[in-house]
């Protein structure tokens, strides 16, 4: 697997090199949208558990109010929907909010395909992965488990899903997500999020 990785990470800096110098007038008007629209900064950060469980800090854009709890996941929060702003309720079912984390991807801290990071103290979901090795990768943008289920994933299943990529991890299965991820943004399928008052499953 040494080469994959060492193609992976190449791939992973070029891509992130290339969206961020393409895209960063985008991103900056997106960035004074969400400032105009609700107060707080553009931005928001998270602290995330890592490869092989080490912490770091994941880059959004805030989708949410400032009085939104910070360090629980969304499907814990009762009415959900009432943090979600305006303007967060597009960027969420667009992903737009997740573009920021091209810098982690930039810095070392995730990758374009792998697991999606789960919250510090989302320790739950991080035991389960340990099970089948998932901890053992870059967290990703996107994952086998986000365009199998997203929002209506359990902890279980994620993790589960999670081992399946780490175990069969390649080229072609990299793209197979990436294809799926596009698919799924563009179908909106999975997205439940802060569309419902109580939703007992996924951030």
């Amino acid at each position: 697997m040494k080469i994959y990785d060492v193609f992976k990470r190449i791939f992973d800096i070029f891509i992130s090199v290339v969206f961020l110098l393409v895209c960063w007038l985008p991103m900056l008007i997106i960035a004074i949208i969400i400032k105009c629209d609700s107060k707080g900064s553009s931005f928001f950060t998270q602290r995330r558990i890592g490869k092989d469980r080490k912490e770091f800090v994941l880059y959004k854009f805030r989708s949410m109010s400032t009085e939104a709890p910070k360090d629980m996941p969304t499907h814990e929060l009762q009415h959900a929907d009432a943090y979600i702003t305006k303007v967060g309720k597009f960027i969420r079912r667009t992903s737009i909010d997740e573009l920021p984390q091209f810098l982690n991807i930039l810095k070392g801290d995730m990758s374009l395909i792998g697991p999606r990071p789960a919250l510090y103290n989302q320790l739950d979901l991080a035991d389960e992965r340990d099970k089948y090795g998932a901890n053992s990768v870059r967290p990703g943008l996107t994952g086998w488990a986000q365009i199998n289920g997203r929002d209506d994933v359990d902890i279980t299943v994620k993790a589960k899903m999670d081992g399946e990529y780490v175990k069969n991890r390649s080229l072609w299965f990299d793209l197979k997500i990436i294809f799926g991820s596009f698919g799924a943004i563009v179908s909106g399928r999975n997205i439940t999020e802060g569309m419902r008052e109580n939703k007992n499953d996924k951030k």
